[in-house]
C-alpha cells in the first residue's frame, strides 16, 4: 500500500473550514469561514514538493516571488516585467484611492512597467517580506539624544551562517513581522515565521512556517511551494539533505465568494508527485535564478480561477 498523498492533507483541511468554519466578516468585507491553530506535513526528501495537483499551481511564479523577495525588493516593478501578477492589486487600490483616478488594473499595471518613475510613486508596497528578510531596520543613539538609522540586518544571512556553524541552535529563525514597520506595508506579512532545524544525526534540514492568516483556496498554494524551495536552498547552501516542511496556520480561512473554486478542486483526486530539482549550486542563496529550479511529473488538473480579496 503507497503513503497518502500529501495533498490530501491539503483537501481534508479545504473540507473541515468550508463544511464548520466560523462564518464571519473579514478585513476585505467579502466574508470567509475560517477554523484557528492548522497544521500540513510534507516530507522533502528525493525532490518531494507540496505542489497541488488538483488544480494547476504556476510554481514558477511562485519561484519568482521568492526570488524577489531574497533581493530586499520591495516595488512589483520588477515582478511586473516578469509577468508576475499576483502583487498588482494592492499599489492599485492605493492608487485609485489616493488619486481618483479609476484607472483599470491592466492599464496601471502597463503603466509599472513602461514607466520607471509611475513605478517609483506607485508600484512600491512598503518594507514587506524581503525588506524585513534582508534588511532589517536598525537605528543607533546619538549623543545628541537622537536616533540615526544603522546597517540593516540580513537574516537570511545568519541563518546560513548559523546553521552552518552552530547547528543546533534553536534560534534558526527568519521573522517578517516588523511591529514598528507593519503600518507601512501594503499588506502585513501573512507567512511571517520561518524557523529551521537541523535533523537526522544533523544531516537533514527542517522548516516550519507559521502563517498568521492563511487564505487556503489561492495563497496557501504558492506559500507552500515557496516554503519548500526556500527550504531545499538554504539546504543546498548549507549541505544538508531536504528533511520535513511543516506549516502551521493562525487564522486559516476561505473566502464566501470562492465557492465555486472549493467545490469543484474538492471533487478531483490527487494524480503523480511532483519532485523539483535544483539544477545548479550558486555561490550564495542571493544568487538563484528561475532558469535553477525544474519540475518533473507535474500533470495537474486544470487551473480554477477565483477573484482576489484586497
Amino acid at each position: 500500500m503507497s503513503d497518502p498523498h500529501f495533498e490530501q492533507q491539503y483537501l481534508d483541511l479545504m473540507a473541515r473550514i468550508w463544511r464548520g468554519g466560523d462564518e464571519r466578516v473579514d478585513r476585505t468585507g467579502v466574508g470567509t469561514r475560517a477554523v484557528f491553530g492548522t497544521q500540513l506535513r510534507c516530507s522533502l526528501a528525493d525532490n518531494a514538493v507540496p505542489l497541488l495537483t488538483t488544480k494547476r499551481v504556476y510554481w514558477k511564479t511562485a519561484a519568482r516571488e521568492m526570488l524577489w523577495f531574497l533581493t530586499g525588493e520591495t516595488n512589483i516593478r520588477p515582478l511586473v516585467l516578469q509577468g508576475v501578477k499576483i502583487w498588482n492589486e494592492w499599489p492599485h487600490a492605493r492608487y485609485v484611492a489616493e488619486t481618483g483616478d479609476d484607472l483599470p488594473l491592466d492599464e496601471f499595471v502597463q503603466r509599472i512597467a513602461d514607466d520607471e518613475g509611475f513605478a517609483d510613486r506607485w508600484g512600491d508596497l512598503g518594507p514587506v517580506y524581503g525588506k524585513q528578510w534582508v534588511d532589517w531596520p536598525t537605528y543607533r543613539y546619538r549623543a545628541d539624544g537622537l536616533y540615526e538609522k544603522g546597517e540593516g540586518i540580513n537574516q537570511v544571512a545568519k541563518v546560513i551562517e548559523s546553521l552552518r556553524t552552530n547547528p543546533g541552535s534553536r534560534r534558526h529563525i527568519i521573522e517578517g513581522w516588523n511591529v514598528a514597520e507593519v503600518g507601512r506595508m501594503a499588506l502585513p506579512p501573512c507567512h511571517k515565521s520561518y524557523q529551521f532545524h537541523v535533523g537526522g544525526g544533523g544531516t537533514t534540514l527542517d522548516c516550519v512556517l507559521y502563517q498568521r492568516s492563511c487564505d487556503v483556496a489561492l495563497g496557501l498554494p504558492f506559500n507552500l511551494f515557496g516554503a519548500a524551495l526556500l527550504t531545499r536552498m538554504i539546504a543546498q547552501q548549507t549541505d544538508l539533505e531536504p528533511g520535513e516542511l511543516v506549516w502551521m496556520g493562525g487564522d486559516t480561512h476561505l473566502y464566501l465568494n470562492h465557492a465555486h473554486l472549493i467545490e469543484e478542486q474538492l471533487g478531483r483526486e490527487p494524480r503523480g508527485r511532483p519532485a523539483l530539482e535544483i539544477t545548479r549550486r550558486p555561490a550564495s542563496i542571493f544568487d538563484y535564478r528561475i532558469e535553477d529550479f525544474a519540475v518533473a511529473d507535474y500533470d495537474p488538473h486544470p487551473p480554477i480561477k477565483a477573484p482576489v480579496a484586497v
